[in-house]
């Protein structure tokens, strides 16, 4: 333990090779077992530490209200915070910048890389978006994180949308709810954490990862009301090696979705809901989308959502692949259609359900999922009768239906599943 130790002093200023070297061990370990279903908590945890270390041990120090900030909540801070981060991104050696306790006012920035050392953003106050939608540019989001390597965003503080005044009517409407203005955004991130923030009340997306490779998630907390339309908590798209552990989610929407492109996305022990659950897709709406592959969720928890886990790809769509898909060890509470693949998603019932999707899906297994649903169809699956599903496995499905009368069933359309275990309710050839 003394040694481990100091190990961890020794390279606390090697944050940066650190992570690769973690990432490097991780996909090897991956490979070799061929199992990919085992996050190396260990591994995380050193990775965590070495980050405390760096908090405390780094030897530059940016506070923004040396620059003009002012914990008034009326005064936009903004260029105070560029400027402080401006000069911690030219500093050779690792820095800090800080925004201290209290409520500050926050417009639209993007701070962006890429830096000469390691930058630790330390956030301990609230920060508040402006009310006015008319002060964003469209679909650049509120505060943008990119081109940024050995990037970490930390210190329990809270960016607060303030999305109240746009949700309902507004945003009923697809294109101007997707115009708004999604609270994080982290574009084109490498070895980088996210850990001890909270997003509340987005006016869109909470959180949105592109491009990235080798991010962590952990103890991140997003919160928003039950009713707040496309308030999804963290889409991944076009990434590898995304990590979301140890976190709670509360929304209107999607607690996790991903995209196309998305490849080794572990989600694990997250607390989700309310929300619409953890999905995969929709894929196949665009050509020429990338393929989805190494989605793992698992350990997770889920507490009155309208969807547990699922995968769900448009009719009518160009070619497409998704595989490697795995949920396990998923506990259900109260959840509508805990068990979901669906291949005729048509959310506003202007599709061609006569042709059929032809983004192709296998290798998925559902695993240890147990707990109650609220309503009758527990397990769903739908693939496509022009791409038929391989290589389903489910195995200990335990679902119990907690409504006045009935009892839980199944559905099976174009799919010839692996079944072993408990089987509640039957699913597949089980349930003929």
């Amino acid at each position: 333990m003394r040694l481990l130790l100091l190990q961890y002093k020794s390279v606390s200023k090697e944050w940066g090779f650190t992570i690769v070297a973690y990432r490097f061990y991780q996909t090897k370990k991956r490979e070799k077992e061929n199992v990919g279903m085992k996050l190396n908590i260990a591994a995380i945890s050193l990775l965590l530490l070495l980050a405390s270390v760096a908090e405390v041990s780094g030897d530059t120090y940016f506070d923004v209200t040396k620059y003009g900030a002012q914990a008034d909540g009326k005064t936009d801070i903004s260029q105070a915070l560029l400027t402080a981060w401006e000069a911690a991104c030219a500093s050779p050696i690792a820095s800090r910048v800080v925004i201290p306790a209290g409520i500050y006012a926050l417009g639209q920035v993007t701070i962006e890389g890429p830096c000469k050392a390691p930058i630790n953003l330390i956030v301990k106050g609230t920060v508040r978006a402006p009310v006015d939608t008319s002060r964003f540019k469209p679909q650049a989001g509120w505060v943008a994180f990119q081109h940024l390597d050995q990037f970490t965003l930390s210190g329990y503080g809270v960016f607060d949308g303030q999305g109240q005044s746009v949700w309902g009517q507004k945003c009923s409407r697809s294109k101007y709810c997707h115009q708004l203005p999604i609270n994080l955004r982290f574009n084109f991130l490498t070895n980088s954490i996210i850990k001890d923030i909270t997003s509340k009340d987005s006016k869109q997306f909470h959180v949105n990862v592109l491009g990235c490779r080798n991010i962590t998630f952990f103890q991140v907390t997003i919160t928003a009301p039950e009713d707040s339309q496309n308030t999804d908590g963290i889409h991944i798209g076009r990434s590898r090696g995304v990590n979301i552990t140890h976190s709670t989610i509360q929304t209107g929407d999607d607690c996790v979705s991903i995209g196309d492109g998305s490849e080794q996305i572990d989600i694990m022990k997250v607390n989700c809901g309310p929300g619409h659950g953890i999905s995969v897709g929709s894929l196949g709406l665009y050509k020429n989308e990338a393929p989805v592959i190494g989605i793992r969720v698992k350990n997770c928890t889920l507490s009155d959502t309208t969807n547990g886990v699922r995968v769900k790809t448009w009719p009518s769509s160009p070619q497409g692949t998704a595989t490697e898909m795995h949920f396990h060890d998923i506990v259900m509470n109260n959840v509508s259609n805990p068990i979901i693949i669906d291949q005729e998603y048509c959310p506003h019932n202007q599709c061609n359900l006569q042709v059929p999707s032809r983004v192709k899906l296998s290798n998925i297994s559902f695993k240890n999922i147990r707990g109650t649903t609220s309503t009758e169809l527990a397990v769903n699956l739908v693939c496509s009768k022009g791409a038929p599903c391989q290589k389903v496995e489910l195995g200990n499905i335990d679902l119990k239906y907690t409504g006045p009368e009935g009892t839980a069933s199944s559905q099976c359309k174009n799919v010839e599943a692996t079944l072993w275990g408990t089987q509640q309710p039957k699913t597949c050839a089980q349930a003929a």
